[in-house]
Formats: C-alpha cells, sequence, structure tokens
C-alpha cells in the first residue's frame, strides 16, 4: 500500500481545503445554521472544559497549567472536525475558493454571517446550560472564580492588543484545520489538530467564539451572583466593575474577530493560495509560453 493512502501531499491538502470552502458556501444556509449552532457549543464545551481544568491551577507552574488547559480546551475544535461541524474562526479559509473563482463575494459573506450567527447561538445555548445547572457554583464559587478572572482579563486589551491577539490566535487554529486535511483518519486529525489549539490557548490568544461563550457566562455572574457565591468564592464583586456588555462587545470581539479573518483567511487561506495554485498556475503558463 503506498504512502499517499495515508497521509495527503501539501499539494493535495491545498485541494481538499478548497473543496472544503466550496462545500461549505455552496451547502444552503439552513445546513450552515444547524452546522454553526453545533459548532458554537462545541467551542462552548471546550472552553468549559478549560475552565474546569484551571480551578485551583494556580498552585502549579504557570506554563504547566496554561498548557494543561490548553490541551483539554483543544477538545472542543477536535469535535468540530470530526463532527463536520461548522465554525466562523475556520470558514475564514472560504477566501481561498473565492481566490480561486469558485464563488462570489456574496456568498461568503452570506456563509460568514450565517455561521457567525449562529455559533454566538450555540455559544450562548452553553452558557444558559451551565447557568441554569450552576456549574459555576462548583469548588466553593471556584469555578466561576476562572469565569470571572478570564473575562476580565480578555475586556482589558487594548483595541490594537485584542486585534493582533485575534491574528495570532486564528493563525494557529486554521493551521490546525489545515494540517488537519492531511490525516485519512480519527487518530490523524486529533493528533494534528491538538497541538495547534493547544499553544494559542496556553498563549492566551483570542478566538472570537470561544469569547462567545466566556464572557458572556463572566457577565451572568457578575451581574447575577448572589451574595453566598460572593462570600464563598471570597471575590468582591466590585473588582469587576470593567466587565460590561459594552467592553465585551467593542473591547473584545470586534478587534479579535478582525483580528480572526486576517490571521486565518489571509495569513493562511491566501498564503497557501498563493503558493500551491496561484504560483503553479503562473508556471504552467510560463512553461506554455516558452514551448
Amino acid at each position: 500500500m503506498s504512502d499517499s493512502s495515508w497521509i495527503r501531499s501539501p499539494d493535495q491538502m491545498a485541494q481538499a481545503a478548497e473543496d472544503a470552502a466550496f462545500g461549505k458556501v455552496t451547502a444552503g444556509p439552513l445546513k450552515s445554521l444547524l452546522l454553526g449552532l453545533t459548532g458554537g457549543g462545541f467551542i462552548a464545551l471546550g472552553f468549559v472544559f478549560f475552565t474546569t481544568s484551571q480551578v485551583g491551577a494556580a498552585e502549579m507552574p504557570y506554563g504547566v497549567a496554561r498548557v494543561l488547559g490548553g490541551l483539554v480546551f483543544s477538545t472542543g475544535l477536535v469535535l468540530v472536525v470530526l463532527t463536520g461541524a461548522e465554525l466562523f474562526t475556520s470558514s475564514t479559509l472560504t477566501l481561498v475558493a473565492r481566490a480561486s473563482g469558485r464563488i462570489t463575494w456574496r456568498q461568503l459573506a452570506i456563509n460568514w454571517a450565517i455561521v457567525y450567527v449562529a455559533n454566538f447561538a450555540g455559544a450562548l445555548t452553553i452558557v444558559g446550560l451551565i447557568y441554569l445547572a450552576g456549574t459555576w457554583h462548583n469548588a466553593d464559587g471556584a469555578w466561576g472564580a476562572v469565569v470571572l478572572d478570564t473575562s476580565l482579563h480578555k475586556v482589558q486589551h487594548t483595541f490594537v492588543e485584542a486585534f493582533v491577539l485575534g491574528i495570532l490566535c486564528n493563525l494557529m487554529v486554521c493551521l490546525a484545520v489545515w494540517a488537519a486535511y492531511s490525516g485519512r483518519t480519527t487518530t490523524d486529525k486529533i493528533l494534528a489538530v491538538t497541538l495547534p489549539i493547544a499553544l494559542f490557548v496556553a498563549t492566551g490568544f483570542e478566538h472570537s467564539v470561544a469569547n462567545m461563550f466566556m464572557i458572556p457566562l463572566g457577565l451572568l455572574i457578575k451581574d447575577h451572583a448572589g451574595a453566598d457565591f460572593w462570600s464563598a468564592s471570597g471575590l468582591d464583586a466590585g473588582s469587576y466593575g470593567d466587565l460590561t456588555w459594552s467592553s465585551f462587545l467593542a473591547d473584545n470581539l470586534l478587534p479579535v474577530t478582525l483580528g480572526n479573518i486576517v490571521g486565518g483567511g489571509v495569513m493562511i487561506g491566501i498564503l497557501y493560495w498563493t503558493i500551491f495554485h496561484l504560483l503553479p498556475a503562473r508556471k504552467a503558463v510560463a512553461d506554455s509560453t516558452a514551448d
């Protein structure tokens, strides 16, 4: 059996990525909506796992705690890749199909809008379930404290910092998705996805869809937790004054989303399209002209 049956070459990966992008955009709005709901939910569940891993992690070396959190968070993107869910951050790779002329700008914009809104709805569904389940009370409120502290940190970046952190994040997410096209088995895809995702989470890069879960949950806890939570957790509610809906939308979600588009769609999608589509096409034309 040839090696090609086990792993795709870079050229084949590029073609697989373009075909997948075309398939996503032309699948139809209802399918994109439903798969977007699951994508937002899976990433939210990844952040649930991350939060649990960080309860009590202050006693561990910083790097060890962060790498642990990154590894468990990767569960979210593994589920997205294996189930075919739609995720806005990886959907930025549809720029590859646009560059090849297989879809229009209108088709791309509609797909992005549907998936983005669906991801938000899916993430908020998990927010509601986790809040109503009282999970944030776990470990005498320490679980909720991780959510609050993480959310507060995310809205305190400057616009430029949040934008660049969004670029760096989606470099890794789209590299993970692109690398997953090399594999043909479940194990291949899990291994390809896990470490790039662990890297972005451990280092604190910013993912728009993940933030659609974490920060709204932090806001719910901040605005509606009773005195028993604040007493048990030892937190001061007044310390979270910067955590507001306006700071979430303007100081985090907007710049991070823009950064995700640049990092994934342009710096990965268009870069690899240029390497594996545009340059070979130009070479072919030049060779035929020379002949």
